[in-house]
C-alpha cells in the first residue's frame, strides 16, 4: 500500500492528492498537523529530512518534492497521461504548472509566511499583501497562457498538470481573499476542474484531518 505523509490544507499535498485519484490509485494518508509543528518531529524528519510534506512511502523507498512524485507517477501509471503526447505541448504544460510550482506556492507557503511576521514583523495586511502580489503576478501570466492553450481544463481537454498545480493554489487565493475577477479563463477552468471526482476527492475539507 502506498502511504501519503501530508496536511489537509497543504497546496503540494493537494496536488499530489489529485495526481494518485486521477491515476486511480489506491493510497492511505498518515496526517502532520503543520500548524503543530508534528512534520518536524524526529520520527518525520527520517523519513523527510527537510521535514516538508507530501512525502510518499512506495516500494520500501521514500519519495519527497511534489514534482518529483508527480514526475514519478507519470512514469510509472502513465494512463490516464498528465501530460500532451507531444514535446512542445508537454513543455507548455510543465510550464504552467511550474508558474505555481516555482514563482507563487514557495514563496506563499507556511514557513516563509511565518518568517515575514517573526523575522520581519510583519502584520498581517503586510502579509496578505505579500501574498496577494505574488499570486496576482503569477495568475496575469496563466490567464494568458490558458487564453492561448486551454480548452475545458488549463490545457486542451482533459487534466494534465497545469490543473493538477492551478486548482490547490486557487484553493489558497481564495482563502486568502485575493481577487480572482481579472482572471475568468483560469477561473472558468480551475471550476471545471473541481467537478472532476478525482479533484473532488482530493479536496481539502474531504480529508481526514480537516477541521
Amino acid at each position: 500500500m502506498i502511504r501519503l505523509h501530508g496536511y489537509w490544507r497543504s497546496g503540494t499535498s493537494y496536488r499530489t492528492r489529485i495526481a494518485l485519484n486521477l491515476k486511480g490509485i489506491a493510497y492511505e494518508q498518515a496526517t502532520h498537523d503543520l500548524r503543530k509543528g508534528e512534520h518536524k518531529d524526529s520520527a518525520f524528519l527520517d523519513l523527510q529530512p527537510q521535514g516538508l510534506v507530501p512525502a510518499l512511502e512506495v516500494e520500501g523507498e521514500v519519495l519527497i518534492q511534489s514534482p518529483a512524485i508527480l514526475e514519478w507517477l507519470e512514469e510509472v501509471h502513465p494512463q490516464p497521461p498528465l501530460l500532451p503526447a507531444g514535446p512542445v505541448g508537454r513543455a507548455q504544460v510543465r510550464a504552467m504548472a511550474a508558474v505555481v510550482g516555482c514563482d507563487i506556492h514557495p514563496v506563499n507557503n507556511l514557513r516563509i509566511l511565518k518568517s515575514l511576521r517573526a523575522d520581519l514583523g510583519a502584520d498581517e495586511a503586510q502579509v496578505s499583501a505579500w501574498i496577494a502580489r505574488w499570486i496576482t503576478e503569477g495568475f496575469a501570466a496563466l490567464e494568458q497562457l490558458i487564453a492561448r492553450h486551454g480548452g475545458a481544463y488549463a490545457y486542451g481537454e482533459t487534466p494534465t498538470l497545469a490543473d493538477i498545480y492551478l486548482v490547490p493554489q486557487v484553493y489558497a487565493a481564495e482563502r486568502f481573499g485575493v481577487d480572482l475577477s481579472p482572471y475568468p479563463r483560469l477561473t472558468a477552468a480551475a471550476a471545471h476542474a473541481r467537478h472532476h471526482p478525482a479533484f473532488i476527492k482530493a479536496a481539502p475539507e474531504a480529508q481526514p484531518d480537516a477541521d
